[in-house]
């Protein structure tokens, strides 16, 4: 006999977890199955896990935001302590810089809508806090195989940066996804690990379940696609990617690892900075180091992977100098070792880089995908709000495509219209088409 959940989540990444932990609070039994050998081992182990605020979107913007209060107080929002430790966040602070490479006056906008705190920085203030940093613009982006003048000296100056002390990092993506593992289990969800799905059965366009890789058949009448850059084959499996009018496909993207100048204390006094001036984003690491990741500028060739399950997982060295480099801009006195050190994860691409958060046209079939590689910050929110999407759909007959779910959020109490993330959307014009969102 096949076993009965309430529900099944694919895939035990951050807002995976996230999701079976609020449904498992409203009562449903759920189960969430994984093909990696724990919670957060797949792309989330990858994630820079950065909060921060600065989206394209309003709706971004809210919802990052609104995770502020739930990092800042991470014990209080899994309820019960990881024998295994719980993850910290590291408050640092985030600085956008004023560039043309980021829409930033559109980011100050949705910044005083939403109510996030923030400080207007002049290049003085910039300066203050930031002594190792060369303020002069270097737009448009190039990489430096390409830019025989990369280097050069440049006239004008940023004409400062948004400072959001709010912002920050957790200090390990997959300690953070474990920990809410723990939570949900406290309060009756199921895990498996090692078990990758084989098939999504249907029937009179009902989701029926699943079977694993074993041969099991697990039944459940709701399903929920999480499974970060496997989410076009699970789609596949189930039968509905070809009616969604956004879709997702895997990207590789590259991380750098270089050392602070000696004479500054990244780690402890450094922000998260986005550049968009030079492509990139920043943010303290452990050993007095630096993360270096790219904002996907038009010079940089897009690594899009045909099988989530074989792709170069080493950096690149042209990807690496070309970030590593853009950084050196901004820092002059940059440290750059001989020996590359990064690594590569799959980010989960939707089509205007938005999240799908939504039903499907398979009834009991909800899909939260297409995450791209900033949307670790909003797991705990978006498992909230999928949680009263399916709640409301399956038990309050709410029809989602006519008239979306309104979802309040706890903190600010502004209310999101979730039909913004439906997978029947246009493509999003005010998407920055990148990893900001």
């Amino acid at each position: 006999m096949p076993k009965k959940y309430d529900a099944i989540i694919i895939g035990c990444g951050i807002i995976g977890n996230c999701i079976a932990y609020e449904l498992a609070q409203k009562g449903y039994k759920t189960l969430s199955v994984d093909k990696q050998g724990g919670s957060g081992f797949g792309s989330t182990a990858g994630s820079c896990a950065i909060v921060r605020a600065h989206y394209s979107t309003f709706d971004g913007v809210a919802i990052a935001y609104e995770g502020f209060f739930i990092w800042k107080n991470w014990g209080d929002y899994c309820k019960v302590e990881d024998s295994a430790g719980m993850a910290k966040y590291r408050n640092c602070g985030s600085l956008m810089l004023k560039t043309k490479g980021h829409d930033w006056r559109k980011v100050k906008r949705h910044f005083d809508a939403v109510g996030v705190r923030y400080e207007d920085w002049d290049p003085d203030q910039i300066q203050q806090k930031m002594p190792l940093f060369d303020l002069h613009q270097y737009w448009p982006v190039t990489r430096p195989e390409d830019d025989e003048h990369f280097f050069d000296k440049r006239r004008e100056l940023l004409e400062g940066a948004l400072y959001s002390p709010g912002a920050g990092y957790m200090s390990d993506p997959k300690l953070t996804t474990h920990n809410v593992q723990v939570a949900a289990e406290h309060v009756g969800a199921g895990f498996r690990f090692n078990t990758r799905v084989v098939d999504v059965h249907r029937k009179n366009n009902r989701v029926q379940g699943i079977t694993v890789s074993d041969g099991t058949r697990i039944d459940a009448p709701v399903v929920i696609n999480v499974a970060g850059p496997h989410s076009f084959m699970v789609n596949q499996m189930a039968g509905v990617d070809d009616k969604n009018n956004i879709k997702t496909k895997p990207l590789r993207h590259e991380v750098a690892f270089v050392p602070s100048p000696q004479e500054f204390d990244f780690e402890h006094n450094g922000f998260q900075i986005g550049d968009g001036d030079n492509g990139i984003y920043l943010r303290p690491e452990v050993g007095n180091s630096i993360l270096v990741g790219s904002e996907d500028p038009d010079c940089d060739p897009r690594d899009w992977v045909a099988d989530p399950d074989n792709f170069n997982r080493n950096v690149t060295d042209r990807q690496w100098n070309a970030q590593v480099f853009r950084c050196a801009r901004r820092i002059p006195n940059l440290p750059i070792p001989g020996q590359k050190r990064g690594f590569a994860e799959l980010y989960d691409v939707s089509d205007d880089w938005i999240p799908i958060y939504d039903k499907s046209d398979l009834d009991g079939f909800y899909t939260a995908i297409g995450t791209s590689g900033n949307q670790f910050k909003n797991g705990p929110v978006a498992g909230m709000m999928m949680a009263e999407l399916i709640d409301n759909v399956e038990n309050h007959n709410l029809d989602h495509d006519s008239h979306p779910l309104q979802f309040k959020l706890p903190n600010s109490g502004i209310t999101i219209n979730a039909g913004f993330y439906s997978r029947n959307r246009e493509l999003t014009p005010e998407s920055s088409y990148s990893v900001n969102g």
